[in-house]
């Protein structure tokens, strides 16, 4: 294939952890006092960072404290999973060792904090198939702007038209498409009530990182 980069989401496309990240927000809110965030809400903090999300927190319920404070908290929920029983999604270690020997250069670009990155992947066994992890928070933008998927090129030495972007949500891969990349989507069943939209889009959509047509795809 032409695409000799890729960047790749972590969270529901590498890992099988989006169903820990959509009870997050309300275990949090729990912890506080308030009822579970409303679908309108929730939908717009899909796209966002965690100071994002806890920016939403804070203008819609008035919790106390900085984004930055709320963001540790709600990070540090979510590092206990991490670091004890998110999986990967089936096939990823496969997919990653069949690119990197197809000669592919790889990265992370992912909404969750840099160091959850690292937690997460390195108990994995995946961090050393990539060059960096890079967070939407170190750009200052969430996934509905192209602005992380950008970065992740520059760095890797690439352009969009010969990098692959691997995402399991619309609204990230939307962004993605838009800014030019290969679009690559991994079913994920958090994102059901998608996948028509998603297929649609994608230039590549697979059930699994072991989809046979994947690996051909790939390494053609």
């Amino acid at each position: 294939m032409k695409n000799q980069f890729a960047i790749f989401d972590m969270d529901g496309t590498l890992v099988d952890s989006m169903g820990y990240w959509n009870r997050l927000a309300d275990e949090y809110l729990a912890r506080q006092g308030v009822p579970p965030l409303p679908p309108e809400l929730k939908e717009q903090s899909i796209a966002l960072t965690m100071i994002g999300s806890a920016q939403l927190f804070i203008q819609n319920f008035g919790l106390p404290g900085t984004p930055e404070q709320i963001a540790g908290e709600v990070n540090a929920l979510m590092e206990e999973h991490y670091r004890a029983d998110v999986p990967l999604k089936p096939g990823a270690a496969l997919c990653l060792e069949r690119m990197k020997a197809a000669g592919f250069k790889m990265c992370v670009a992912s909404s969750t904090c840099p160091a959850l990155l690292e937690v997460c992947l390195r108990r994995l066994g995946i961090r050393d198939y990539f060059e960096f992890l890079l967070s939407c928070e170190e750009v200052d933008a969430g996934k509905d702007r192209p602005d992380v998927y950008l970065e992740a090129a520059r760095r890797l030495g690439a352009r969009p038209e010969n990098t692959v972007v691997f995402e399991d949500i619309l609204v990230a891969a939307s962004t993605a498409k838009k800014a030019g990349f290969t679009l690559g989507v991994i079913y994920d069943v958090n994102s059901e009530d998608e996948q028509a939209r998603l297929k649609a889009l994608a230039d590549h959509w697979f059930t699994r990182w072991d989809d046979l047509a994947l690996l051909e795809w790939l390494e053609a």
